[in-house]
């Protein structure tokens, strides 16, 4: 008998006594066996995790936090204005936005979807494709946030507020339901 009740043969510290302890932590499945050994492995059940790392808990605030991070990581370089770093937060938000959701295409993952999400970028990805989810709602406001923010602090100068408009729309237009696997010209089309 194992120590666990089980006709296992061996002693509870000897190999021939195994019984799996499983706990669940967050996204990953932990399985500790006795001896002190434990695999780690991943537990979802999503066919493209993709569709719903958006969703993911802390996300959201992770984002917002990075967002952060780099203003003051620009605020510390010196001799650059105020207003200069506020613009630029936006621009370098934007672009890394852009590349990330509307440019890079397919999943970092070996997916079973039999190359279904090959030719789509993350944007089209997420939650499935269905539009107007929470965090699509999140992803869009952002941006409008950010450009409100910029605006006030750079007292809507006309060179700021031309740049930073023409950056808000860089990513705002794809993200419209109507442009949904559009691509204009051909461009990113493979």
């Amino acid at each position: 008998m194992c120590c666990h009740g089980l006709p296992v043969g061996g002693s509870p510290s000897s190999p021939g006594c195994f019984v799996p302890l499983i706990q669940k932590t967050g996204g990953l499945l932990l399985t500790a066996e006795r001896g002190g050994r434990m695999n780690v492995g991943t537990a979802h059940s999503e066919v493209n995790p993709n569709t719903r790392v958006m969703n993911s808990r802390g996300i959201w605030l992770s984002y917002v936090l990075a967002i952060g991070l780099l203003h003051v990581v620009l605020l510390s370089i010196p001799f650059v204005s105020v207003p200069v770093v506020w613009t630029l937060t936006n621009l370098i938000h934007n672009m890394g936005m852009y590349i990330f959701l509307h440019t890079v295409k397919g999943t970092p993952f070996e997916t079973p979807d039999q190359g279904k999400a090959r030719l789509l970028t993350h944007w089209e990805q997420m939650d499935y494709g269905v539009q107007f989810t929470a965090s699509r709602k999140f992803l869009t406001i952002t941006p409008i946030v950010l450009y409100f923010l910029t605006s006030f602090y750079t007292k809507y100068d006309q060179i700021h507020f031309i740049l930073n408009t023409v950056s808000l729309m860089s990513v705002l237009i794809p993200k419209l339901p109507q442009l949904h696997g559009v691509r204009i010209f051909g461009i990113n089309k493979y």
